[in-house]
């Protein structure tokens, strides 16, 4: 187990990503190096040390220096006492290491005290300033606007990551992504800038145009992504396509990794029939997982198989989850112990000569039942909701599966409403109060004869807890073609002017959110074939009370940002719209738009939610839910 400090889903750990960054990693494996047979006296001013020794377990202090006079003499968490750093010349050490990375500073504070001392500091292995907009101070967390992407190219399998210069609606000028590309080994197989000067453009990333422009082989592996110049926040959102070649009729889309690792992951299916579970492990980090480092447990249960394997820095590896559990099957589901080694993976599942790609969800270790959702205010109505599409059940079969997202919380108490197109409650089914190891799933397309949305909601009519924290993982099938898709996502309190805590979540900005910006990419050509996107646009509300139809602009980007055309729409409360910009837009436009526009979904007087995806016209069609920004 790594033991760093590292993102939450209420802001990031911008020292995490700084000691983690592909680049520093290269300067502190020379620090390494260099200090490999010293006995180390390490002076940590900002508390860095645990997520350095956790990330370098090689830079181990012998000697732990502090500038504050009641720590010295307190235990180190070493074995040892701290010592006071204006004693450091006395002290029994070959070199002084002090964790900052302004070099210069640490110099200047420390250098009447070294005795001779050889002093380093982290300032050898600071990004380089082209990398840097904002000099002060270099944590600052724009400065390290960054995640990771599966990326794969093959004659089977095409990628495709596509996203937009939102970060120009914050001010920022002149975007640039640094993108550093890994094999399946974990070695470099390129490196390059992709420049973006207009606002609000369009940006795509293929698989197909990297190969060529680096005359690479086939690879399957990560790719890491740095936004240089990022204002407002440093959360790099993308979606990503996965798509079939040469006769393999695959087509499937996830989206952004969290950028932190987690201790658990959740929503990883145990295979259905014919089906091959195949999970993604990809390392984050410059040091090798250990044998055993990652584990598997059938949900609720403690019963662990490892990952055997030694994986190295940001090697890529596929582990067969049916042949780790061989009696499991769906719908039970597994739980990853990952160490803190990974951001979030990614799993597929194969069946019947068609893959699918999706991604696990992050474990919430900070969470724990809370009795006050039991007793929210009635102002707060059915208090948090997730919602996700039924689509016509004449077409597609339907399935839900709640799932556990925090370490702490052994049951599920939910209830199934349903409502169609228009918002007309279509039946409420009350699921029990499932427990953590539950191994059940709802076939929707029973209980509906009409396409529209469900929304899970807790109901305590049987006792349970909840934390605030309801997921679950929704899977699709084409009943004409057997071309199926999944997805997972979590739930939030939507469309109250009254607040709760941190709820209604806002794209932008404090609670309560109500308002709606959504980020929908246009279909492309592949292989001759026409994909055209589409997404299930829900309204779904906590408190239906004086809602009033939604007035939602979809606006028509084209590639460089430019805008094309606008159309408006309503949803009523409660109620849901297939969304498809070729039926909106006349060809003329979206041609205009090009390959890499986009539809902006605009709503100043609600928060409405999305499932996107792209569809070939003859069964085959991808899912995942939406970004906003």
């Amino acid at each position: 187990m790594l033991d760093i400090k590292t993102f939450g889903p209420q802001g990031g750990n911008v020292l995490y990503k700084a000691l983690s960054h592909p680049l520093v990693v290269e300067g502190i494996k020379e620090l390494e190096q260099t200090l490999q047979h010293c006995s180390l006296a390490v002076y940590d001013p900002e508390g860095y040390l645990p997520t350095v020794c956790g990330l370098y377990p090689a830079l181990q202090p012998s000697v732990i220096l502090t500038h504050d006079s009641e720590q010295v003499g307190q235990p180190d968490g070493f074995g040892g006492q701290k010592k006071a750093v204006v004693h450091i010349a006395e002290i029994d050490a070959d070199a002084v290491l002090a964790l900052s990375f302004d070099d210069a500073r640490m110099r200047s504070r420390l250098g009447g005290f070294l005795g001779g001392k050889p002093l380093h500091t982290l300032g050898d292995a600071r990004l380089p300033d082209k990398f840097l907009p904002y000099r002060r101070p270099y944590l600052d967390k724009c400065n390290f606007a960054t995640n990771f992407a599966f990326f794969r190219e093959t004659e089977q399998f095409s990628t495709r990551l596509v996203t937009a210069n939102y970060w120009s609606n914050y001010g920022a000028e002149t975007i640039r992504y640094w993108l550093r590309l890994f094999d399946v080994t974990g070695h470099v197989l390129a490196e390059w800038f992709e420049e973006v000067e207009e606002a609000d453009a369009g940006v795509v990333i293929d698989s197909r145009t990297v190969k060529k422009q680096f005359g690479l082989p086939d690879f399957v592996g990560q790719l890491f992504i740095h936004v240089i110049g990022a204002k407002g926040h440093d959360v790099v959102k993308y979606a990503l396509d996965s798509f079939g070649r040469n006769g393999d009729p695959s087509l499937s889309v996830t989206h952004d990794a969290n950028a932190w690792p987690s201790m658990r992951f959740a929503t990883l299916p145990a295979p259905d029939d014919e089906e091959t579970v195949r999970l993604w492990i990809q390392n984050s980090h410059g040091t090798a997982i250990p044998s055993g480092a990652i584990t598997l447990n059938p949900m609720g249960k403690e019963e662990h198989r490892a990952v055997k394997q030694v994986i190295g820095p940001y090697e890529t590896v596929a582990v067969d989850v049916g042949a780790l559990f061989p009696d499991l099957e769906w719908p039970a589901q597994l739980e990853l112990r990952s160490g803190q080694h990974l951001v979030r993976p990614r799993y597929e599942v194969v069946q019947r000569g068609r893959t699918r790609i999706a991604h696990m969800n992050v474990e919430r270790a900070d969470l724990l039942p809370d009795p006050a959702i039991r007793t929210m205010s009635p102002l707060l109505g059915r208090g948090f909701v997730l919602p996700f599409p039924v689509p016509d059940p004449a077409i597609y079969t339907s399935f839900v599966q709640p799932t556990p997202m925090s370490e702490a919380l052994e049951s599920l108490p939910m209830r199934l409403d349903l409502f169609d197109e228009a918002g007309q409650g279509c039946g409420s089914h009350f699921l029990g109060n499932l427990p953590r190891n539950h191994q059940g799933a709802v076939a929707l397309h029973e209980l509906m004869n009409q396409p529209g949305h469900a929304e899970l909601v807790y109901d305590f009519r049987d006792g349970g807890e909840g934390d605030g924290w309801p997921h679950a993982l929704m899977r699709y099938r084409h009943i004409g073609t057997d071309h199926a898709a999944e997805t997972s996502f979590g739930g939030h309190i939507f469309n109250t002017m009254m607040t709760w805590r941190n709820e209604p979540q806002s794209y932008a900005g404090p609670p309560p959110g109500l308002t709606t910006r959504l980020f929908l990419k246009l279909g492309q050509k592949l292989d001759g074939v026409t994909l055209k996107s589409f997404c299930h646009l829900i309204y779904p509300t906590s408190l239906r009370d004086g809602r009033q139809p939604s007035r939602t602009c979809l606006h028509l980007h084209a590639a460089n940002g430019a805008e094309v055309a606008q159309e408006t729409i309503s949803i009523q409360p409660s109620g849901s719209w297939l969304l498809k910009p070729h039926e909106l837009f006349d060809a003329e436009l979206l041609q205009k738009a090009g390959e890499g526009g986009y539809v902006l979904i605009r709503d100043l007087t609600c928060r409405l939610f999305g499932y996107h995806g792209l569809e070939n016209g003859v069964g085959s069609f991808s899912l995942d839910h939406m970004f906003g920004f």
